[in-house]
Formats: structure tokens, C-alpha cells, sequence
């Protein structure tokens, strides 16, 4: 009985095997050719023949394993080369994809750069301080939002860029009605990849002062002097609004947990002391933002705070106020999926 069963599955692993190897040469044999692809399939292949043919074989890795008084120890070593195979296998494709993501980001960010120098001819149009805001469907809070800003912080002029994140719901019209720039995203992108469309125009027209703020009316503009200050008085060059250190309408307990918790995670593997890691509400010296590597799509506040720290840059928080959402609904999902990526996040960061 036990011979039939493996007669029969060595039977099964040569079909299987000529099948691959067929189906090998037929999908790489045209226009989808890819050396690489084919050699490793058709090793692969004619590994499962040869090893069928002669079990044999695989004794070595069986020995290797110290399987040799397990019950078909041959075939447990073979499950776990192959694993092993198809872990390395997976982390070089997931390589090369994060390779591509990068360079699709870079394309699609100088293409919006280039549209919005056409469509606004800025040179003489930008500020000494320009607030980024990231935007997704936040035409109602806009509405609210821009006629606060400030037109002068110090002496020095402000000027706002909303950066329309593929919004359905008329944000650009409602930007550009209340006097401020827009540059478009034509796909929702993440509120990561809007801020660093965001910084490129910023850079590009040597901005003294950028600052990123919320789009959904949670952040004042009253604050705006209090965060951009020590950024224009030359004592920080990255300056975090924090809400621990002000007020938070409405905070919900796990998020007030989990940005305490992750908070202190972060400031054991850089040495910072920070209250609000989480926030959105930040002001940088644009000249030092050139430095940093920022390449995360969302959740990216660990991000800039983890490459400031690497880069060197001096760092400071100010106490803000944080109100709750009047219009729409929050794009950071649930408290629990937003800790999950926000740590994952980090771990990214700080490894790399």
C-alpha cells in the first residue's frame, strides 16, 4: 500500500514537473521573455522531475535536516528548501515592485510639479512661508479652513498650497476660490506621496518655511505663527505641533494610548523626547527637508520624525490645539489598522 502511494506520487511530481517546464517555454518564449524567469522555473522544474525520478536525491538535505528516522523525511526536506526558496524568491520581488513604486512616485510628483509651473507661472507668486495641505475630499472643511489662514507671520509673507489628492467632490474649485495655489494628484495617492508633491514645489521655488497641516479643519491657523516661529528665528529646523502638550477635542482614548505608546517607542530608538509623533501639524527649514529620504505614502509622520533624527537636523515641539471634524469622515481608518501601520511604519524607518 505504502509503495503504490509513493509510486503514485512520484508519478504525480514528473507530470507535474514536464508540465511546468512546457508551460515555461511557452509563456517566455515570445514577447514576455525574461531570462531570469526562465532559468529559475525551469530549474525548478526539472528539479521536481530528477528528484521523482530518484528520491535519492534529496537524501542530502534529508541528512542536512537531520531528518533521516522522521516518516518521509525526504519529502519534509524538500517542503522546506522550497519554502525557503520561495521566501528569498518573494523578498526579491517585493524589491524589485518597491523599486517601481519608487520611480512611478518620482514620475507622477515631477509631472504635477511641471503642471502646476504652467498653470500658475509661480515665480513671483510663492511666499517666504507656504502652508502644504494635503487634500482628499475636504471641500467643506476648506471652506472653513483657508479664510483663516494668515497673510503674514512675522513680517514674512503666507501663501498656501493644497495639494488635491484625486478629490471627487470639487476641493480644487473650493481652494482655488478661497485664494489659494492647487496642485492635483490625478489618483488618490495617500497623504505621504500629496506632502512630498507638496515639498517638490517648494524646493523648487526656494521656500524659506514650508508647514504641513490637516485638511480637515482639526488644525488652526491660530497655531501657525506658534509652529513656523522657531523655524524662522533659526533655533529648529523641524518643528512639531503637539497636541499633548496643548489640547485634543474629543480624543478617542486608544488613539490618545497609542500615540503615547508609539511616541515613547520612538524616542527609545532615536533619543528624541517627543509628546505627538502622530502629527500632522509640522514646520520644517526647506533647505534641511532636502536631506531627508521620505518615500512612505502614508502614516508618514514616524517617517520624517525617524530621518530628521538620522539627518541630524535639530528638532522642537510647540503646543497646539486640536479640534474635533465638522464635515466628512476620517481617511485613517480604524484606531487598531492605524496603530498597525503607523508601528509598521516605524519599524521601516528606522531599519532602513
Amino acid at each position: 500500500m505504502t509503495g503504490t502511494m509513493i509510486s503514485n506520487l512520484r508519478l504525480s511530481g514528473i507530470i507535474v514537473g514536464l508540465l511546468g517546464l512546457a508551460a515555461t517555454f511557452l509563456i517566455y518564449r515570445g514577447p514576455k521573455w525574461k531570462r531570469a524567469n526562465f532559468v529559475l522555473l525551469s530549474l525548478g522544474s526539472l528539479s521536481l522531475v530528477a528528484i521523482s525520478i530518484d528520491p535519492n536525491l534529496v537524501n542530502f538535505a534529508r541528512d542536512m535536516l537531520a531528518l533521516q528516522k522522521a516518516q518521509h523525511g525526504r519529502i519534509l526536506a524538500l517542503l522546506i528548501i522550497s519554502n525557503v526558496f520561495l521566501f528569498f524568491y518573494s523578498l526579491s520581488n517585493r524589491w524589485k515592485l518597491e523599486t517601481i513604486r519608487i520611480q512611478m512616485d518620482r514620475l507622477i510628483r515631477n509631472l504635477g510639479a511641471t503642471d502646476f509651473g504652467k498653470e500658475h507661472g509661480l515665480e513671483n507668486k510663492t511666499k517666504p512661508i507656504m502652508v502644504v495641505i494635503p487634500a482628499y475630499n475636504e471641500a467643506g472643511n476648506l471652506r472653513e479652513l483657508l479664510p483663516r489662514m494668515p497673510a503674514q507671520i512675522q513680517g514674512a509673507n503666507v501663501g498656501v498650497l493644497v495639494v488635491d489628492d484625486g478629490s471627487e467632490d470639487g476641493t480644487k474649485q473650493v481652494a482655488l476660490e478661497c485664494g489659494a495655489m492647487v496642485v492635483s494628484n490625478p489618483i488618490n495617492r495617500g497623504q505621504g506621496a500629496a506632502s512630498r508633491l507638496g515639498y517638490d514645489i517648494l524646493q523648487k521655488y526656494d521656500v524659506r518655511a514650508g508647514v504641513t497641516m490637516d485638511a480637515d479643519n482639526q488644525h488652526r491657523p491660530e497655531d501657525l505663527e506658534r509652529v513656523v516661529a522657531p523655524i524662522l528665528n533659526g533655533n529648529c529646523d523641524l518643528v512639531i505641533g503637539s497636541r499633548v502638550l496643548g489640547s485634543q477635542e474629543k480624543a478617542s482614548r486608544i488613539r490618545w494610548l497609542g500615540v503615547s505608546i508609539l511616541s515613547r517607542v520612538i524616542n527609545l530608538i532615536t533619543g528624541l523626547c517627543i509628546t505627538d509623533c502622530a502629527s500632522g501639524y509640522k514646520a520644517f527649514n526647506m533647505k534641511k527637508l532636502r536631506d531627508l529620504k521620505l518615500t512612505e505614502d502614508q502614516f508618514q509622520s514616524s517617517e520624517v520624525l525617524i530621518e530628521a533624527c538620522k539627518k541630524g537636523l535639530t528638532i522642537g515641539e510647540v503646543p497646539i490645539a486640536i479640534h474635533a471634524r465638522k464635515h466628512g469622515k476620517s481617511k485613517k481608518g480604524t484606531d487598531w489598522s492605524y496603530g498597525f501601520y503607523f508601528a509598521k511604519t516605524i519599524l521601516k524607518t528606522w531599519w532602513r
